[in-house]
C-alpha cells in the first residue's frame, strides 16, 4: 500500500461522525509540501486541529447518551466536540517536523468516545505540483 504525507487541509473522516472534516495545521509550522504545511503527529488537539465531524452517533458520548436516553432508547446523535487521546499513530519517526514524527495518511487518531479518526485525502493540492506528489507517493511503494 502507497503512503503519503499529510498536509493542512487534509480530509479526515470518525467512525462515529457523520460528515469528514478538515485538518487545520497551525499557522507557526515551517515545513511545506505542495503548497501546503506539512502535518506532525501532534497535530492532534480537539478543535484547533481537528474540527467536529458533525452528529456524534458514539453511545459513549454524554450528550449523544443523554439525548438517546431522553428519546426513550432511539439514537439521538448530537453535535461531535472531538476528544483525541493522544497523537497519530504510527507516525514516520525518521522524518521530523518542528521535532515529531511526520504524519501519514495511514495514521489513526482515537477519540475518547469510541470513533477512530483517520485520513481520506492527504491535502497535497497544490497546481504545478503532481512531480513533486508523484515522487513523494513513490517513495513509499
Amino acid at each position: 500500500m502507497a503512503d503519503s504525507f499529510v498536509c493542512s487541509g487534509a480530509i479526515m473522516k470518525c467512525t462515529f461522525g457523520s460528515m469528514p472534516a478538515r485538518l487545520v495545521v497551525l499557522p507557526d509550522r515551517t515545513v511545506w509540501l505542495a503548497g501546503q504545511q506539512m502535518a506532525n503527529i501532534m497535530d492532534c488537539k480537539p478543535v484547533a486541529n481537528i474540527p467536529s465531524f458533525g452528529p456524534c452517533s458514539a453511545p459513549t458520548y454524554p450528550p449523544t447518551a443523554s439525548a438517546t436516553a431522553a428519546a426513550m432508547g432511539a439514537l439521538t446523535p448530537m453535535p461531535c466536540v472531538p476528544g483525541t487521546t493522544g497523537p497519530w499513530m504510527p507516525g514516520k519517526p525518521d522524518y521530523l517536523i518542528q521535532n515529531s514524527p511526520a504524519l501519514l495518511k495511514s495514521c489513526k487518531c482515537l477519540c475518547q468516545w469510541g470513533g477512530v479518526i483517520s485520513i481520506e485525502q492527504d491535502g497535497q493540492i497544490a497546481e504545478g505540483t503532481t512531480d513533486i506528489i508523484k515522487s513523494t507517493k513513490e517513495h513509499f511503494e
